[in-house]
């Protein structure tokens, strides 16, 4: 598991628009990082338009938003044009980039176990390195925690 003051985690995943995007593409800059479960559904939903509700305030801090799922690229795209997604969505269909920063583990639901996307959210900053560390994040706390986040 990551934790703060660590480098991040590097990766490479497909957009939605098809290109290949690197974090250390944004060395430089803030980064929200955000892992959710599925595009589309309620509490993904949620969480991705009150990050789009408060991007101009991120952008404004010269930082970026970055929310990664298991979704395939044509599944992100449906989700960015439905919500008008300002930001980076990438695909982690093997969840491996999940898997490096401990967001993909064990779930309950129903009474049932099972493996999958924990709703996380980091904080990298301008060296790379993770500011912030939170994982079993409710949707809407993203927001919050990237407005913290820029403001360091």
């Amino acid at each position: 598991m990551v934790a703060p003051g660590e480098m991040a985690p590097n990766f490479t995943l497909r957009s939605d628009t098809g290109e290949m995007v690197s974090l250390s593409d944004f060395r430089g800059r803030k980064v929200v990082l955000y892992f959710y479960p599925k595009a589309d559904t309620p509490g993904c939903t949620q969480q991705a338009c009150a990050l789009r509700d408060v991007y101009p305030n991120i952008e404004a801090e010269n930082a970026v938003v970055i929310g990664i799922s298991p979704d395939e690229p044509a599944a992100l795209v449906k989700f960015r044009e439905k919500h008008a997604l300002p930001f980076i969505l990438l695909s982690d269909p093997d969840h491996q980039v999940a898997e490096a920063y401990g967001a993909w583990g064990e779930k309950q639901m129903y009474g049932k176990t099972y493996e999958g996307l924990i709703r996380s959210h980091f904080g990298v900053n301008e060296e790379g390195c993770l500011a912030e560390v939170a994982h079993k994040v409710k949707p809407l706390t993203t927001a919050d925690l990237a407005i913290k986040l820029v403001k360091l």
